[in-house]
């Protein structure tokens, strides 16, 4: 098999294979692009995005800040770019479906039936009144249809809000009223472990107090039932329909899609994306950062209703031209080799994953991937939460088999798409390392007064990415505080971070810092250090008020081998004194089955603080395992008798 690195010290490289096919193998284009990024990204533009009207050199960054915009003046159409350039290979699959049941087949879309699809549903919308600026909700397990829809709205010009399946209707309903959508294309439901999830149910709750007028269904688990008012099913509201729409021409700066992410309170933000700046970066980010060629299949895990799965799972590799394979189902079902024989059967060469569904499977034992050669996997990557060293190693044995570079991406909902990372052409590739800000983008590491400094808070610098957000829907006040009150004409990105060797490593939201006798110390820091115990599988680390040290951390532990015990939990205390030191030492352990995380795998800590200060717990609708809570209260209300 090929090996695409080399190893020198604790670092990897790309490997003469790797820098031959890679689009990019030299260094420099980092500093063409600090040169002037303006210059660098309008190049980019021009060369990866079709225009139907390009824009003037002098509009190419406008920047009044706390807004700024890209190529303004510019005329585009984001499903032109994603489909109609792709027509020269009709018969080139862009999508492959892989259901949960390994007995029911995949679904493969070639470009040309992806694009006939998008169409007759665009026509189908437009009929119902859906015009260029409308909001349509879209409530879709990850299948088809969901990115039909999706590409259907980016056709006509109406502005798509995908929610995540697995919400609850509350939060469903929130999210409806407050884009004011009269439009809902949801299902009647989907598979989770083999059995049947009712999700129109809980769709019908969510359009009580709305002005949702038009329900569309997509029949998955029932295929034959008929809907009746405003009600109607996907198939048929397409049927019939002329597989020609003339697609509406946007301005670049015109809104694409809001994307709901929680706030600090629980309560959801819109995060607002325009067309042509998040084309742009999409498309650059796509291709350079997973090394993705026409001929590539990629398999991004998550969601649709994350941004990842919006940028990675769907639009990205579409704008490409490649293939992108979705999943319906849970990692490990039907057996905990699930995703690994997906890879060997559908030959998927670039996989991207959250650190959580890496430990998961760590958990689950070797004997699962090593049932597998995976020999067509050519870059391995993660999202989501910065990754610990044990599982970064144990992804590049197991998983890449020691031949796969690992890229570590740094981004947000509010970034939309990756900014700190490596290039697989260029590389290092190090253990808990993010690397480098994308050409053209430049971040800063500063302290509390806002100078620069090796460790502390990390910020984006002006020229602002052209996929950054552009505001918070219906709310100034909300994107202008967040985002821009901090630091002075500079995006902060509540993130900390270290400069090591020139490198960047996230160590987490800024929020997860606290300070133990004086000395800071960031959650992702003793979070590594707890991961490194051969007992550790997975951890989460909250800090509580202390009398005498200001704050102390209290550790949530899933583990790894052994079982709960007193002597376990003074064990993994003396671990981190012999790691980090005493000052980093866990003052309670709690051992957990598992940690509250979105879908798009970040940990919730939010929710471990509320239990921790008998708080009851806010935002639990946008957990994929809300599940677990309730059994971690009981445990900390145990332990505090």
């Amino acid at each position: 098999m090929t090996s695409y690195v080399t190893k020198n010290g604790n670092s990897y490289w790309p490997s003469k294979a790797m820098k031959k096919i890679a689009w990019i193998n030299n260094k420099s284009i980092y500093k063409e692009a600090a040169k002037n990024p303006i210059k660098f990204w309008g190049k980019l533009a021009k060369e990866g995005i079709h225009w139907e009207e390009e824009w003037s050199p002098k509009n190419t960054y406008v920047e009044k800040l706390p807004y700024f915009e890209w190529f303004k003046g510019g005329k585009l159409n984001f499903s032109v770019n994603a489909l109609d350039r792709h027509l020269g290979q009709p018969n080139k699959p862009a999508i492959i479906f892989v259901p949960e049941d390994p007995k029911e087949p995949p679904t493969i879309l070639t470009y040309s039936e992806l694009h006939q699809r998008v169409c007759k549903f665009a026509n189908a919308l437009k009929r119902m009144g859906v015009k260029k600026g409308d909001a349509v909700s879209i409530y879709l397990p990850l299948i088809p249809e969901a990115a039909i829809a999706m590409l259907a709205c980016t056709r006509i010009g109406a502005i798509h809000s995908v929610v995540f399946s697995a919400f609850a209707p509350d939060a469903l309903r929130a999210r409806i009223q407050d884009c004011d959508a009269r439009v809902l294309i949801t299902s009647d439901g989907y598979y989770r472990r083999g059995k049947k999830e009712n999700l129109l149910n809980k769709a019908k709750k969510a359009i009580k107090k709305t002005k949702i007028k038009d329900v569309i269904v997509v029949p998955r688990i029932n295929k034959n039932k008929n809907y009746w008012g405003k009600f109607k099913r996907f198939d048929d509201v397409s049927y019939g329909r002329s597989s020609h729409f003339p697609p509406e021409m946007m301005n670049a700066e015109d809104p694409m899609f809001i994307l709901y992410t929680s706030g600090t309170t629980g309560k959801p933000k819109g995060i607002i994306h325009d067309t042509g700046g998040y084309a742009v970066q999409t498309y650059w980010t796509t291709k350079l950062v997973f090394d993705l060629h026409k001929e590539d299949i990629m398999w991004c895990t998550a969601d649709i209703g994350w941004i990842t799965g919006h940028t990675y799972a769907v639009y990205g590799p579409l704008l490409n031209g490649g293939t992108t394979l979705i999943y319906e189902g849970t990692p490990d079902f039907p057996k905990p080799d699930r995703w690994w024989d997906i890879i060997n059967k559908y030959k998927v060469n670039i996989f991207y994953t959250a650190p959580t569904a890496i430990r998961m499977f760590m958990r689950l034992g070797d004997k699962w991937p090593n049932k597998h050669k995976m020999d067509s996997l050519r870059v391995l990557a993660t999202v989501g939460e910065p990754i610990d060293e044990h599982a970064w190693k144990w992804y590049f044995n197991k998983i890449g088999k020691g031949r796969c570079p690992i890229i570590d991406t740094w981004w947000q909902t509010e970034t939309g798409g990756t900014l700190i990372n490596v290039l697989p052409g260029i590389g290092p590739f190090v253990p808990t390392i993010a690397g480098l800000s994308f050409p053209g983008t430049k971040h800063s590491i500063l302290d509390k007064g806002g100078k620069k400094a090796p460790q502390g808070f990390l910020v984006q610098n002006s020229p602002f990415a052209p996929g950054m957000l552009h505001g918070v829907w219906k709310n100034h006040k909300k994107y202008k505080e967040t985002y821009w009150k901090t630091y002075n004409k500079q995006y902060d990105t509540s993130d900390g971070a270290i400069l090591k060797n020139n490198l960047i490593r996230v160590t987490g939201r800024t929020d997860d810092v606290m300070k133990v006798s004086g000395h800071r110390l960031s959650t992702a820091e003793l979070e590594d250090a707890l991961n490194k115990s051969k007992f550790v599988n997975e951890s989460a680390v909250v800090p509580i008020p202390d009398n005498l040290r200001g704050q102390v951390p209290v550790a949530f532990i899933v583990l790894e081998k052994g079982k709960p015990s007193e002597e376990l939990e003074k064990r993994i205390k003396k671990h981190v004194d012999n790691t980090l030191g005493p000052t980093a030492r866990p003052a309670k352990v709690y051992f957990v089955n598992d940690l509250p995380k979105t879908r798009s795998g970040k940990i919730m800590r939010r929710i471990l603080k509320n239990i921790l200060a008998n708080e009851e717990p806010a935002g639990l609708s946008t957990l994929v395992n809300p599940e677990c809570v309730q059994p971690i209260k009981e445990m900390v209300k145990e332990r505090k008798k």
